[in-house]
């Protein structure tokens, strides 16, 4: 999540006022009128939403945005944006739901509507396959190697725990690297790309403790649309209840992210 949380979180403040609902049909109505679910998304942040090599749009959240449009009865219509006027870009309607990782919080709500979580995360560790020491905490780190990444809430947080070495990294894979090699002990990040990496990779590292509070994700749209956000929510817990989403967790993490640890 790193430097995209703190960028949302100032766009989310602008957009406190400017986002007040317009009296306007509800969404519902006009998604089905028009018969496409409008979805923006970054487009460039794998493995939730990114492009293959052949231009189509892959990821979890490219997934369930085709699941939730299905259950809504329309198709799905990908709109690609940067990250840092995503939200901008929805309060000026230029697309109906962002499905792109946004984390709920207090502020955003005063802004937007929200579905429920449709995946959650928090900070995670990541040791190696034959340390015996056991990290429970981050504290449990004094005297030791961390890795992060550069510029990421992960560096903050390390950094505020006095005694523990850190070493910033600007990509994960490396990080990955050092870890295995025994460059550092332990390595912190975000539990879902925790998962992705480990999933992805060949190196003897394995998933250690979650060191945080957990981070809901939701799927924001503008105020003033309670038909829709039912539609939406039943949407989601429908395929919660029958797998669905579970079946989509587990092609791209190997663990289901779509229910609070």
């Amino acid at each position: 999540m790193f430097k995209r949380e703190f960028m949302l979180a100032l766009a989310a403040c602008c957009l406190v006022t400017a986002a007040a609902p317009a009296a306007a049909a509800d969404l519902l109505t006009t998604v089905k009128a028009r018969g496409t679910l409008k979805v923006a998304l970054e487009g460039t942040y794998p493995p939730f939403n990114y492009k293959e090599k052949n231009g189509e749009l892959a990821g979890y959240d490219v997934d369930v945005a085709k699941l939730l449009a299905t259950r809504l009865g329309v198709k799905v219509e990908f709109v690609s944006s940067e990250w840092a006027s995503i939200l901008a870009g929805l309060a000026a309607n230029k697309y109906d739901v962002i499905i792109s990782q946004v984390g709920i919080n207090p502020k955003r709500e005063q802004a937007f509507d929200f579905s429920q979580p449709y995946i959650y995360s928090m900070p995670q560790l990541i040791v190696r396959n034959n340390d015996s020491a056991v990290y429970t905490t981050l504290a449990d780190l004094k005297g030791k190697r961390l890795g992060v990444g550069q510029g990421s809430v992960y560096e903050q947080q390390a950094k505020a725990v006095p005694g523990v070495g850190i070493r910033s990294y600007a990509a994960a894979p490396e990080t990955m690297a050092d870890l295995a090699a025994g460059r550092i002990d332990a390595a912190l990040n975000d539990s879902l790309m925790s998962a992705y990496l480990l999933k992805i990779s060949k190196l003897p590292i394995k998933a250690g403790a979650r060191v945080g509070a957990v981070e809901r994700m939701g799927i924001p749209f503008k105020k003033g649309n309670p038909a829709f956000k039912q539609a939406l929510n039943q949407a989601l817990a429908e395929a919660a209840a029958d797998g669905s989403l579970k079946a989509i967790s587990l092609k791209w993490f190997g663990v289901d992210v779509s229910k609070a640890p």
